[in-house]
């Protein structure tokens, strides 16, 4: 008992970087495309900037991955590259109105991503032994952990709309600085775990679990869920702004969004139960492609985008748990670092560089609304691809069971 305690008391700190990772998310994702178009940006170069995030997880996250994998100093790696983002960031106040303007926001950009898209990895490798019991993935422990992390998002999403709103968005540097600070607080209050290395565990090889046919179909599965889902991360404010929804109106179609992840958070201990992990990537997939349906054919209708924005438990909250419990079982141990990252390059680094650069194209030349019916189609796959992965896993499972 006094065991778990001390877990628990170790686990706050966690809930508080949580907490302020995604209170900076909830703001700076979907308001950064229209404080860029309030910079005069054009909806192009909009989707480029935006994509410097998605870039720069194409390298990052396993770089930092790796390096921690080796050292064991996850801490450490997350106390500096916070502390280098909360500083780069300030390059965010200079005047952007010389033609060179682009380029001195994309390098700022660069460097502030490039530190952070692997801070929730690491975070989350570092503190995967004290929500397991018995090396098996706790569930519940984790989401009454995570759901920290969606407050965080659904506060500062509401409050920096009606901000914005009333004063408009020339306050978005500040708000960046603020809340990348709280950032580096909760970071430096993290207690200071190492894991032991073991010389003769350094070097256990990640390829073989990439071959394992399951494996490869849960990646692809994510894929294109996630770049699903880019129709959301990048273009979603943009186009609600577009059919003349305010800014604080979006800042509450967000919200609705945060407030039904947080409920599958809190209480996904009771759901997870009742199908396999994989049938559960299934069933986001379909929720995905039901959403994107609906927000590019009924974005008009309130009632109805409320309705596809609460779908938002499966196609995030719940995916996203799913996803985490997969990589621990598939990646153990001293992979554990590695496979976060890897999830986060194949899941959200490449859809965001490749759905960013094909939204943009798409707006561009046929109109925001076109997004959605290419993320729709991206989630018909998602949905094929996961049904590939229960199939394959059903049948291991049947082979390992013992023979009546």
């Amino acid at each position: 008992m006094p065991e778990a305690a001390a877990r628990r008391r170790q686990l706050v700190p966690f809930a508080a970087l949580s907490a302020s990772y995604f209170a900076h998310i909830g703001f700076f994702n979907p308001y950064l495309p229209l404080w860029l178009k309030e910079l005069g940006f054009s909806i192009l170069a909009i989707s480029l900037l935006t994509s410097v995030q998605a870039a720069t997880r194409l390298f990052a996250p396993y770089g930092w991955g790796a390096l921690s994998d080796h050292t064991g100093e996850r801490v450490k790696l997350l106390r500096y590259g916070a502390t280098v983002a909360l500083i780069s960031s300030c390059g965010l106040w200079l005047d952007f109105d010389s033609r060179f303007g682009i380029w001195w926001l994309t390098a700022v950009l660069l460097v502030m991503f490039t530190h952070t898209s692997a801070m929730m990895p690491m975070s989350e490798a570092a503190m995967a032994h004290l929500i397991s019991q018995g090396g098996a993935f706790d569930a519940r422990r984790y989401g009454r952990v995570r759901l920290w992390g969606s407050l965080g998002f659904l506060v500062t999403v509401f409050a920096a709309g009606n901000w914005f709103e009333i004063f408009g968005m020339q306050h978005f540097p500040a708000w960046t600085f603020l809340s990348l600070l709280a950032v580096t607080i909760s970071v430096w209050c993290l207690p200071n775990l190492k894991e032991a290395v073991n010389p003769h565990e350094e070097k256990v090889p990640v390829l073989p679990v990439l071959q394992q046919r399951p494996v490869q179909w849960f990646f692809a599965a994510a894929f294109f869920h996630v770049l699903a889902h880019i129709g959301i991360y990048i273009f979603f404010s943009l186009y609600l702004d577009s059919i003349g929804y305010s800014k604080a109106m979006i800042g509450i179609l967000w919200a609705v969004s945060v407030i039904v992840e947080i409920g599958w958070f809190y209480t996904q201990g009771r759901w997870l139960p009742r199908f396999s992990l994989t049938g559960w990537l299934v069933i986001c997939a379909a929720a995905m492609t039901l959403r994107m349906g609906l927000t590019a054919t009924c974005a008009g209708v309130l009632a109805v985008l409320v309705f596809a924005q609460m779908l938002h438990a499966l196609t995030f909250a719940t995916h996203h748990t799913v996803c985490i419990a997969l990589l621990s079982h598939h990646f153990p141990g001293r992979l554990r670092g590695r496979g976060q990252a890897l999830y986060v390059v194949v899941a959200y680094g490449l859809p965001g560089v490749l759905g960013g650069l094909a939204g943009g194209v798409l707006s561009s030349v046929y109109g925001l609304g076109s997004v959605y019916w290419a993320c729709a189609a991206a989630s018909a796959i998602a949905t094929f691809c996961a049904w590939r992965a229960w199939r394959l896993q059903r049948g291991l499972d049947a082979a390992a069971s013992p023979v009546a």
